[in-house]
């Protein structure tokens, strides 16, 4: 009697270990429900699945350009590093004259005056002339009274001696405002015309990357990626310009890259970084509105294919055969016979 209570009491501690049970599904695949201490879990999730590459790359303000002096003499005003000047604002000055930024995209090459001959760059200065309030005509090509008596008021209104001519180097012009990276020459300092005064660059900031060309058919102009900024924040951005691929020189080996710019959807979220490394995902493949369990949740079949262990209640799981489509991000797109969004799976710990 003794010996048969114990053997009673080792069926029962077998018993609460696990009790197997092995039910046909209605297709024909074998389904197991298992009884056991359910320890860790994830859910089911029905969501998009994107696949990316990732790639190093620099948020910044992209490449700078150059702003020379204009004219020979002595520096007596600088641009503050990081503002920006407005069309009509002075850039710097020279010999206490200020060189003042006006709207353009062609360059200043000549000085402006009576008897020039015409041209589209004295089109674009009367247009400046007219939206500062000083020239009363239609712009045209040609320099001639009202162009004359338009720059005599501009000159009274920035406080220089009018003489109703511009000389070489004392205007700018500029598709738009500018933001000044950086100065790199000093106040005092004696420059020639072509000497360097600062350096000019993107009013805002961008990310820029260089992908393999293996890669580059995954790029497109408006396609959207994620920015992984540092400290563990992640944004969105839209690639703005796709470049043709270049060679690149890296200590003594050569790559061909293609370089690629991204514009920021929230530029708030970069907050004050600037010249910092990011890591950029670009989507390779999307799923959407598909079923996904975490990679970790799958399980291998005894006789091939996947399964996953959805759990029924606080002790009881179930092995559901799925069929698994795109991977990414430590996920999985599944699908199987009664799975469903908000259902829990079993993710195996070691």
């Amino acid at each position: 009697m003794r010996v048969a209570a114990i053997v009673s009491l080792a069926a029962l501690a077998l018993g609460a270990v696990a009790t197997l049970t092995v039910i046909r599904s209605g297709g024909g695949a074998a389904e197991e429900t298992e009884r056991k201490h359910v320890a860790n879990t994830a859910l089911v999730e029905r969501r998009t699945l994107r696949e990316t590459i990732t790639s190093p790359g620099s948020l910044g303000y992209g490449a700078s350009s150059r702003l020379a002096a204009g004219r020979a003499g002595t520096i007596t005003r600088l641009p503050r590093e990081g503002g920006t000047v407005e069309p009509g604002g002075v850039l710097h000055s020279i010999d206490n004259q200020p060189v003042v930024l006006l709207r353009g995209r062609l360059p200043a090459w000549r000085a402006f005056e009576s008897g020039m001959s015409d041209g589209p760059d004295v089109r674009q200065l009367e247009r400046n002339l007219k939206t500062l309030g000083h020239f009363t005509g239609s712009p045209n090509a040609h320099f001639d009274w009202y162009t004359k008596v338009a720059i005599l008021h501009w000159q009274d209104a920035i406080g220089v001696k009018e003489t109703g001519s511009i000389k070489h180097g004392q205007i700018v012009f500029a598709p738009r405002e500018v933001r000044v990276a950086e100065t790199v020459a000093h106040l005092g300092d004696q420059v020639a015309a072509d000497t360097a005064v600062a350096r000019l660059s993107e009013l805002t900031k961008i990310v820029t990357a260089e992908l393999k060309t293996a890669n580059r058919a995954v790029v497109k102009v408006r396609g959207k990626v994620t920015v992984n900024l540092p400290g563990g924040k992640a944004t969105t951005g839209t690639i703005s310009e796709v470049g043709a691929p270049r060679q690149r020189e890296d200590g003594d080996d050569k790559k061909i890259i293609v370089p690629v710019t991204i514009a920021l959807d929230r530029p708030a979220d970069a907050g004050s970084l600037q010249e910092v490394s990011v890591s950029i995902d670009f989507p390779t493949a999307t799923r959407k509105d598909v079923l996904t369990v975490p990679v970790a949740a799958l399980i291998a079949l005894s006789d091939g294919g996947y399964g996953v262990e959805v759990v029924r209640d606080a002790v009881t799981t179930q092995t559901v055969t799925v069929k698994t489509g795109l991977f990414a991000g430590g996920s999985v797109e599944v699908t199987g016979d009664g799975l469903d969004a908000g259902q829990k799976v079993v993710v195996p710990t070691l």
